[in-house]
């Protein structure tokens, strides 16, 4: 009874006529940046962070409008990963996967209104657990320390084995190619130069978006050019825009699946969006891909990461406002705007600032409300972009891109690496080696190696340390499992042909 009352009380916030604004400026701009390649939510929330000090906003206003871009940005990213082949982030990367596969045959439409739809039920279900759940699933998220963390690793890269196809050897090389990419840099402990070759620019790492860019965009122009043909468009049939009865109940206990594999993962702090989808993904496709049809445009592998992400991005509320630990780097940046408002995030912040929390509660149903209401009408325009002409689609592709990476880092040099990364992303895709395997090698790697790292510090190089709980332990069971039981399904579904007596 008191969790309602304080979520009335929040409500009485929250639908005020200027917080109803905050919210569905949030989700418009979030809508918008997560849709161009390159800029994201953190990016659009670190623009605002002056205006708000400028303005003099109420905390509980500019945490939703923060809040609204950060889930709005998780539904933008699908536009372009499903139209375009273009993830804007890692967190997209998996949407991508079916979604632009769906497009190939037409299907644009009902991938655009099934990844809303996902994403408005991902962000409701995952509210409603940040509502009752909270207390509790931040002391459970406190208890992960290194070990964990470096098991939980471990098994999202054994669930990797699912996005190999049907060559195992394959998928493996290319994530390891994927946690080379990972190492470049300097050593985060002994600050040591890591395959830089001489180059300053290369000291803190390859950019997430040159990559990314560089493997999806440039590789996508590379195959377009080298696949050309005289007044033929990016796709010959655009479809409905909105899916049926029929396909919202089949991926029904998808998206259920999803959000709740999102928010949980998105509660722990560091993992955020990424490995959320990524896990739905691989999951739904263990569970459900009887048929083979997943990487060929199946709607529930639209569902499955479109939940997560908008799932996962609400859970990192959770060690933000309860711990004060970021889970994201969207919430890293809303840390230091609450910091610079006199506002300090921890395990005291509900009792002494009940009014932002509930408020922020209460304003995720809105907000994901105009997320729904703002988007499915916004589908068919989306889609007639695949309308354009693909000789002038293209080039337009290209600028938008160069213009994203340079504009991380105001470096020419980057836009170098990006054409290289081009390259070798279309030499990969020629020679049948996965694309997502390298980039979530290339995402995953720095948090695997800085907490095996801790680990070792901590235990003076006791291996044993990282199998020194039961979180870590049932960690490593799952990733056993995840590499064996599919094998053993599959052999085991096997029916034996019934034998014929000769006549």
């Amino acid at each position: 009874m008191e969790t309602l009352n304080l979520l009335l009380e929040g409500f009485a916030i929250a639908l005020t006529p200027f917080n109803i604004f905050m919210a569905f400026v949030g989700t418009f701009i979030g809508t918008v940046v997560g849709m161009l390649p390159g800029i994201g939510p953190v990016n659009g929330v670190v623009v605002l962070i002056p205006l708000t000090y400028a303005l003099g906003l109420p905390p509980e206003s500019s945490l939703i409008m923060f809040a609204g871009i950060y889930y709005g940005s998780q539904y933008g990213n699908s536009i372009s990963a499903i139209l375009l082949n273009v993830p804007g982030t890692s967190s997209a990367v998996m949407t991508a996967l079916e979604g632009n596969a769906m497009t190939r045959k037409g299907r644009a439409g009902p991938a655009l209104a099934m990844s809303a739809i996902a994403s408005f039920f991902g962000g409701t279900v995952s509210v409603v657990a940040l509502m009752l759940f909270a207390p509790a699933l931040a002391k459970w998220a406190i208890h992960f320390g290194p070990a964990e963390y470096f098991a939980l690793m471990v098994f999202a890269f054994s669930t990797l084995s699912s996005l190999s196809g049907k060559n195992l050897i394959k998928g493996l090389i290319a994530t390891l190619v994927g946690l080379m990419l990972a190492t470049v840099g300097l050593d985060p402990v002994t600050a040591v130069d890591r395959y830089t070759f001489g180059q300053l620019k290369l000291l803190d790492g390859l950019d997430f978006v040159v990559v990314v860019i560089g493997f999806f965009a440039i590789n996508e122009i590379l195959r377009y050019a080298g696949e050309f043909k005289e007044d033929e468009g990016v796709i010959a049939k655009v479809g409905r825009v909105m899916i049926t009865v029929k396909e919202f109940w089949f991926s029904l206990w998808t998206m259920i699946r999803g959000a709740v594999i999102g928010f949980f993962v998105g509660v722990l702090p560091g993992a955020g969006g990424t490995i959320a989808s990524f896990v739905a993904y691989t999951t739904e496709q263990r569970l459900v891909d009887r048929e083979g049809t997943f990487g060929q445009g199946d709607i529930r592998g639209v569902a499955a990461p479109e939940s997560a992400n908008n799932a996962s991005a609400n859970g990192a509320m959770i060690p933000l406002l309860t711990l004060g630990v970021p889970g994201s780097e969207t919430t890293a940046v809303m840390l230091g705007a609450l910091l610079g408002m006199n506002i300090t995030p921890g395990p005291l912040f509900m009792a002494k600032n009940p009014d932002i929390f509930w408020s922020l509660v209460a304003s995720m149903y809105v907000g994901n409300i105009f997320l729904l209401i703002l988007n499915l009408p916004l589908v068919g325009v989306f889609v007639k972009i695949l309308k354009v002409p693909g000789w002038f689609l293209m080039p337009a592709v290209v600028a938008v891109s160069f213009v994203a990476v340079y504009s991380v880092n105001n470096s020419p040099f980057d836009i170098l690496l990006m054409a290289g990364f081009g390259l070798l992303g279309y030499m990969m895709y020629k020679t049948g080696f996965p694309l997502a395997s390298v980039i979530l090698g290339l995402v995953l790697g720095p948090l695997m190696e800085n907490n095996l790292r801790r680990a070792m510090s901590l235990s003076d190089g006791d291996w044993t340390y990282l199998f020194s709980s039961p979180i870590a332990i049932g960690l490593w069971v799952a990733a056993v499992a995840s590499l064996f039981l599919p094998v053993v399904i599959k052999r085991l579904s096997v029916v034996p042909s019934p034998k014929v007596e000769p006549a």
